[in-house]
C-alpha cells in the first residue's frame, strides 16, 4: 500500500511548485511517445530526448505527447517550459496521490484521473495516476508506467478516415478520458465475478478467510469510489462551463462520458451494498453459531447442576448419614441421578431447546 503521508514529508519546507517526485518509481527510464496528426496525415515517433519533440509540433496538426514514468523531474520540467505549463501543475503531476480534479488556466486545462486495472494474479485492483494537459492544439498525458488503455485511441488515430482525425485536441482529450472510464467497467466486471465467488463461499464455507476476503473487497470498493465519484464533478463541470480550449461541438461527447460515469457509480454503489450485506450475513452466521454453542453448553450445565448438588451432599463426609450405611445406597443415588438426567433431557427436548 502506498505511503503518501510518508512521501509528503519530503516536501516539507520546499516552496510551492518545487519539482520533487512523490511516489514509487515504476520504470527505470521514462519513455516518450509522440503522435502528430490531422485529417490528411499522421506522424508517430518514440523520441529519445525531449528536444526531438519540437519538430512534431505544427500549427495545423494536433500533437499528443505521452510520457511514461514520472521520476525524471528534469524531463517534466522541460515539458512544462516547452508548453507553458504552470509550476504548480507540474508539482501535481509529480505528486501521484492526487484526487481526481480539473483546473483551468489561461492557456490550458489540467485534468487528473485515476487509471484502474485488475491484477488477475493477485486478484486485486491496481491504480495509477494519469494527468492530462489540454491546450490549443496539443494534449500531454503523464503516466506512472507503460501499458495502458490508450492503445485503442492510438489505433484510431493511425487509421485513416476516422472522426478523431477530423477533430481538434479537445476531442483527443475526450477520447483519452473515455478510454480510462470505459476500462472501469472491465474492472467492475472482474469485481462482480469475485463477489459471486465470495457469495458462494459464504454459504458453503464461512471461514475466517472468507471474512477477510470480504473485508478486502470492501477496501477495494472504497478505492473505486474515491476514484470514480470525483469524475462526476469533473466531467459535469466540463459540460456546464465554458472552457476556451474545448469547442462547444465536443461537449456532446463529454455528456456521453458523464452518462458512463453515472452508470459506473450506480454499479459501484450496488456492489457496496452487496458487500455490506455479505459482511452482515457472515456476522449473523457467526452470532447464530455462537448462540447455538452457548445454548448447548447452557443445557449441559443446567442438567449437571442438580447432579452436582446431589454429589455434593453425599461428599460432605458427615459421620451420621443414614444412606452411607445402606447396602444399596450407592446404586440408589446413581439411579436417582440417572432418572433425573433422563427427565431433564426429555423436558428440554419437548421444549425444543436443542
Amino acid at each position: 500500500m502506498p505511503r503518501f503521508t510518508r512521501n509528503y514529508t519530503k516536501k516539507i519546507g520546499l516552496p510551492a511548485g518545487a519539482l520533487i517526485h512523490l511516489g514509487e518509481q515504476k520504470v527505470e527510464e521514462p519513455e516518450l511517445s509522440v503522435i502528430s496528426y490531422n485529417e490528411a496525415e499522421v506522424r508517430q515517433a518514440m523520441p529519445k530526448s525531449f528536444g526531438e519533440v519540437e519538430q512534431y509540433r505544427k500549427p495545423e496538426m494536433v500533437l499528443w505527447l505521452n510520457i511514461d514514468g514520472l521520476h525524471d523531474t528534469v524531463l517534466i520540467d522541460a515539458a512544462g517550459k516547452a508548453f507553458g505549463i504552470h509550476p504548480l501543475v507540474l508539482e501535481d503531476i509529480l505528486h501521484v496521490g492526487q484526487r481526481p480534479k480539473i483546473d483551468e488556466f489561461e492557456t490550458f486545462v489540467f485534468i487528473v484521473l485515476r487509471m484502474l486495472s485488475y491484477d488477475d494474479a493477485c486478484e486485486r485492483v491496481v491504480e495509477e495516476q494519469v494527468s492530462l494537459v489540454l491546450g490549443d492544439g496539443f494534449v500531454l498525458s503523464f503516466q506512472e508506467k507503460p501499458g495502458d488503455v490508450f492503445a485503442a485511441v492510438r489505433e484510431r488515430i493511425l487509421k485513416g478516415q476516422t472522426r478523431i482525425r477530423r477533430q481538434k485536441a479537445d476531442y483527443l482529450a475526450y477520447a483519452l478520458m473515455d478510454a480510462v472510464i470505459d476500462n472501469y467497467f472491465h474492472v467492475l466486471d472482474r469485481i462482480e465475478q469475485k463477489m459471486e465467488r465470495l457469495d458462494e463461499e459464504l454459504f458453503s464455507d464461512s471461514s475466517m478467510e472468507t471474512f477477510q476476503r470480504i473485508g478486502a473487497m470492501k477496501k477495494e470498493l472504497i478505492l473505486l469510489r474515491k476514484s470514480t465519484w470525483p469524475l462526476r464533478e469533473i466531467v459535469g463541470s466540463i459540460t456546464k462551463s465554458e472552457f476556451d480550449v474545448i469547442d462547444e461541438k465536443t461537449l456532446v461527447y463529454f455528456r456521453d462520458v458523464h452518462d458512463h460515469i453515472i452508470h459506473a457509480i450506480d454499479i459501484l454503489e450496488t456492489f457496496r451494498d452487496m458487500a455490506s450485506s455479505m459482511h452482515d450475513t457472515y456476522m449473523n452466521y457467526v452470532n447464530n453459531r455462537m448462540n447455538e454453542i452457548m445454548k448447548v453448553l447452557t443445557v449441559i450445565a443446567t442438567i449437571f447442576i442438580p447432579l452436582t448438588f446431589i454429589a455434593g451432599i453425599y461428599g460432605m463426609n458427615f459421620q451420621y448419614m443414614p444412606e452411607l450405611s445402606w447396602r444399596w445406597g450407592y446404586f440408589g443415588v446413581l439411579g436417582m441421578m440417572l432418572v433425573l438426567f433422563a427427565a431433564m433431557l426429555f423436558y428440554f427436548r419437548r421444549k425444543k431447546w436443542f
